[in-house]
């Protein structure tokens, strides 16, 4: 193993250790709290799942709140996320959230001041959905749901891969969400429940021969998802996770547009927020959806609700 990945997994190793014996301190809120994470650095879809279990819970009737990090923002402390604000304000994640459920969305670089301040602002909330935190161990949670990808089973911890913890982390979950076209007979995740997602791309009036370019974790996994609804780009631009875009950017893309004899442009619903006002210089930009489905949908919100109603009885109701 690479000296530093052994270094950083042996400090994973032993913050999991202080949390699991009480030494490190774990905080609860008085509303349940249900955690949405994984074990790797970005692109496992967790915001799409965040969405589609919100959407779940609407259609049960429950009234929740999501709360984030706000991973990117350029303010400090604990805010309601405005629909109608920027990715610099609250992060383009929570925006994203916001603008697709209609919920209340607070984020926080302490989820639990955050819940503290959701619990205060919105008394109606029965539920606290959390986003991307697995890892946050300082806020109690009554279920943890873990999505992973096909790479995962493969990786190398951090810095030498993208594995934030150790596979045998997942012993702390309480499901298990796999894309639905991977085997788990060579995993070793038999016996722990499991569910499965599909991620489908939408896309409509398209420009012909597309520069298709996305700031996003895996921008492979969005580019083959494009290229799949037969769409063939003329070029593929990445920029960072979370790229704040700039007029330089814009500019770039322009001039290659018209070298390239581009019509327009492809991206992802995440750029579009990311990309703010400066998403009317680029004129013609066909914007890819992404649709989640999770399989056994019912059932997973059955297993969550029970598990709450286990230890917080009365507090939300399974249909």
């Amino acid at each position: 193993m690479n000296p530093l990945s052994a270094l950083y997994g042996a400090g994973m190793a032993l913050r999991n250790a202080l949390f699991d014996r009480g030494v490190l301190p774990t905080l609860r809120l008085e509303q349940p709290v249900v955690s949405v994470g994984n074990i790797s650095a970005g692109g496992a879809g967790k915001t799409p799942f965040v969405i589609a279990l919100g959407e779940l819970l609407k259609q049960r009737g429950i009234i929740f709140d999501v709360l984030s990090r706000g991973y990117g923002r350029k303010s400090r402390g604990v805010f309601v996320v405005d629909p109608q604000g920027t990715a610099s304000e609250y992060g383009d994640e929570p925006l994203l959230i916001a603008r697709k459920l209609g919920v209340p969305v607070i984020v926080g670089e302490s989820r639990y001041d955050a819940g503290l301040a959701a619990e205060q602002k919105f008394s109606q909330s029965r539920l606290h959905l959390l986003d991307d935190g697995f890892q946050h161990r300082g806020l109690a949670r009554n279920f943890d749901i873990v999505l992973m990808t096909a790479s995962d089973f493969e990786d190398r911890l951090l810095p030498a891969g993208r594995l934030r913890e150790s596979l045998s982390s997942l012993r702390r979950a309480d499901a298990i969400v796999l894309p639905r076209e991977l085997a788990v007979e060579d995993q070793g995740l038999r016996g722990r429940p499991m569910w499965r997602m599909t991620r489908e791309t939408l896309l409509s009036a398209v420009p012909q021969c597309p520069i298709v370019f996305c700031a996003l974790a895996r921008p492979q996994q969005f580019f083959t998802q494009v290229r799949a609804t037969g769409i063939v780009p003329v070029a593929e631009v990445v920029f960072r996770d979370h790229h704040a875009y700039h007029e330089r950017d814009i500019q770039r893309l322009l001039r290659m547009r018209k070298e390239l004899g581009s019509r327009g442009f492809v991206t992802t619903e995440k750029d579009m927020v990311n990309l703010g006002d400066l998403r009317a210089g680029l004129e013609a930009v066909a914007v890819a959806g992404l649709k989640l489905t999770i399989d056994r949908s019912d059932e997973l919100v059955d297993t969550i609700l029970t598990r709450i109603a286990e230890r917080k009885p009365g507090l939300v109701r399974k249909s």
